[in-house]
């Protein structure tokens, strides 16, 4: 893109200016501190100029929005067109009080919903189980069989909005109820869209909510991804997410390769399948987070479009151009928020949504103020909504596409990224591929050390969180915060056992030991005898404990 002698001319320059203006400032007045770092640990330079671009391929390595590589966007137009899905994540104590945050969201403008759900049914565990007791709705809804299901979608319109599931390890199951629940209403499973997460590895590598072990974990995902591009063909049968492996402490470069590299290992599976790469690769989708450091979040998001692009084309063969386009959901840093001073988490918010639009995310949710202290209130999720509304409607941000391209900072980072990722793909793929490195405990030694040397930072003021080891104000807290209905459990108990007294206990015991026998065949995949345990209303504990039979349950090695 550069003349080379121009570029040359501009480093002279910059030599000369940093030997003449940059030392006759900083002797009057020294820089903050030294190094300057992202918080990911990478040096930014003092200033950024067409040097640092010059070997920038505008074809080959940006491109124009809508076409290969995407780096600029999947989209030719951008947000002129249609503004991203603003999807609060919500879920609390019973159905009944989830579906009535979810009603009330959409009245304030939500365009989709996204369904979080309590540790006993991430664990796949009923409500009344004894591992489940004193975990009920705390950090999302119960689940525990259709019934549960039915009245938390009760009244949605499910045929006209996107539902977003952050489930794993019992991803089918639930997955089934939603669309046992749906065809119980009369809306065919075809017209359904969504996302079920169901990204079983970064479980192993970050967030640990995982059961069974790897090999039949990874089988349950295949036969979603195989069932879903034959029979729901607007549903995301698997968000990549990458987000559960930054909010562990990963950088930003780790977050992107190690996310990159699951969607490798699922892509793999799903082609020794026997299914065709095009079949199932525009339906795959990804979850981003987005910390503070500004820039670098933004050039994340569109290393990663670049990445991908280049990746489905020329490694795996795609020919669909939906199958090069990088589609992703993000969410604001959720442990970048402070219990202290928690108002000030709006302004955190604000600041990561914004990189978030400008990296180009088709979908977003924002944290609430108050989620370093319990779950949110409506007020506080109302706030969070109006934070993507006043940037989708005030801040012009939407009025242009991919605004910060060009920048030679945004650029460089973008390389940088690029760059950073190829090479932990290099190094998992000697380790033997991403479900080998994680079982021999690499990405998760990565995070650890990524973290320790945040943590470091922070503890010697190295690195300044407002509020927390700077700034700090001893002051009362003055938000309200959510209080549950205290007897929401007793209600959750009464369904769960009207379901056990109502249902045909023939149909659920021939419906698990047909569950069983499939389990044992790995040629069978196991969504449709899911879907019949499920009509028969058989529990979610009770179909994973016939999963927990037949796979055995993962303990993780000690990697440290």
């Amino acid at each position: 893109m550069y003349d080379k002698s121009a570029v040359q001319h501009i480093r002279e320059a910059v030599e000369q200016w940093e030997a003449t203006d940059v030392h006759r400032a900083q002797a009057r007045l020294p820089e903050r501190r030294a190094p300057f770092t992202t918080l990911s640990g990478a040096a930014v330079k003092r200033l950024y100029t067409p040097a640092d671009v010059a070997g920038l391929d505008y074809e080959a390595d940006l491109g124009l929005p809508g076409r290969y590589p995407f780096t600029r966007g999947v989209q030719p137009t951008g947000y002129r067109g249609k503004l991203w899905t603003m999807r609060m994540f919500a879920g609390f104590g019973t159905a009944e009080e989830t579906n009535a945050r979810f009603k009330y969201l959409l009245e304030q403008g939500q365009t989709g919903l996204s369904v979080a759900f309590d540790m006993p049914t991430l664990y796949g565990y009923d409500t009344d189980a004894p591992e489940a007791l004193g975990e009920f709705g705390k950090c999302g809804v119960a689940i525990s069989s259709l019934a549960d299901m039915e009245v938390l979608l009760d009244g949605l319109p499910l045929d006209r909005i996107t539902t977003s599931m952050t489930i794993n390890s019992p991803a089918a199951i639930i997955w089934a109820m939603v669309i046992a629940a749906a065809e119980r209403r009369g809306i065919p499973r075809a017209a359904l869209g969504g996302t079920t997460q169901n990204d079983i590895l970064k479980e192993f590598i970050a967030q640990k909510e995982f059961i069974f072990p790897p090999e039949p974990s990874m089988r349950l995902v295949t036969d979603t991804i195989e069932f879903g591009a034959r029979e729901l063909p607007r549903w995301n049968t698997i968000s990549i997410s990458g987000y559960h492996i930054r909010e562990a402490g990963s950088t930003a470069a780790q977050e992107l390769a190690f996310t990159l590299a699951d969607c490798f290992a699922y892509v793999e599976a799903a082609l020794a399948r026997g299914l065709a790469i095009d079949d199932f690769a525009p339906r795959l989708s990804f979850f981003f987070n987005v910390h503070n450091e500004f820039f670098e979040e933004i050039a994340k998001f569109r290393a990663a479009r670049r990445i991908w692009a280049r990746m489905m084309r020329e490694k795996y063969g795609a020919q669909d151009p939906r199958s090069w386009m990088l589609r992703t959901h993000a969410q604001t840093s959720g442990v970048s928020l402070a219990a202290q001073q928690p108002e000030v988490n709006i302004v955190r918010v604000a600041l990561q949504a914004l990189a978030a639009v400008l990296g180009g995310t088709q979908s977003l949710h924002t944290n609430s103020m108050d989620e370093a202290l319990a779950l949110p209130s409506a007020k506080a999720a109302t706030i969070a909504l109006r934070t993507q509304q006043v940037i989708a409607e005030e801040s012009g941000a939407a009025s242009t596409i991919d605004p910060l391209g060009g920048s030679f900072y945004i650029e460089a980072l973008t390389d940088r990224m690029e760059t950073e990722a190829n090479d932990y793909f290099r190094r998992i793929a000697a380790l033997g591929g991403m479900l080998r490195a994680v079982e021999a405990g690499f990405p998760q030694r990565e995070i650890a050390e990524a973290a320790f040397r945040y943590q470091q930072e922070l503890d010697t003021g190295q690195r300044i969180v407002v509020g927390v080891n700077d700034y700090v104000a001893d002051e009362p807290l003055a938000i309200p915060l959510l209080a549950m209905d205290p007897q929401g459990y007793e209600r959750q108990i009464t369904r769960l056992r009207r379901v056990r007294s109502e249902r045909d206990p023939s149909a659920v015991a021939a419906s698990l030991t047909r569950l069983a026998d499939a389990a044992r065949d790995a040629k069978i995949n196991l969504m449709h005898p899911i879907l019949e345990a499920v009509n028969a209303y058989a529990t979610l504990g009770e179909i994973t404990g016939v999963f927990r039979e037949v796979f055995g349950e993962y303990q993780e090695p000690v990697f440290f």
